[in-house]
């Protein structure tokens, strides 16, 4: 997989770097990232709420569509990464307290804050209908698109 993750890597630093709007670029991300890992089912970004502090606005997806288009911090996994600025890993959202249900075929979830200079932009958030989809591998590449996606935000 790893293999797999570079090539993608490459093709992501490429997306970020054209000359279209960031929704787009955006957009095109998580297409890329739906299209090319099964088993990521839904592929999202959350971005602050620029009107209402502490809260989440849904940005480009890739996936069904979701009732979760504005979510507190701290409020489900997508709050939590918000509010901590860590990585989540649910192997099984059925086992988690604080889980916003999206879709009942999601079995697992991954949530990656976008950061710059300790500062939080954003998140990218993965569903799985797969349970321990998500491992190390996953988490060090999202960390690196997250990466990426940050020198395109302000």
């Amino acid at each position: 997989m790893d293999k797999q993750f570079d090539i993608l890597l490459t093709k992501i630093k490429k997306i970020v770097n054209r000359n279209e709007s960031s929704k787009n670029r955006l957009q095109s991300i998580c297409q890329l990232l739906y299209d090319n890992i099964p088993y990521y089912n839904w592929v999202g970004f959350y971005f602050p709420d620029k009107n209402e502090q502490n809260y989440l606005l849904l940005g480009p997806f890739v996936g069904e569509p979701t009732v979760h288009v504005k979510i507190k911090f701290g409020q489900g996994i997508c709050g939590q990464a918000a509010y901590t600025k860590k990585i989540f890993i649910v192997e099984d959202v059925l086992k988690e307290t604080n889980y916003l249900s999206c879709s009942a075929q999601v079995k697992s979830e991954i949530v990656v804050p976008i950061l710059k200079h300790k500062k939080f932009l954003g998140e990218l958030d993965i569903d799985s209908h797969t349970r321990n989809a998500f491992s190390e591998q996953d988490s060090r590449f999202l960390k690196k698109v997250c990466e990426y996606v940050s020198d395109t935000l302000n």
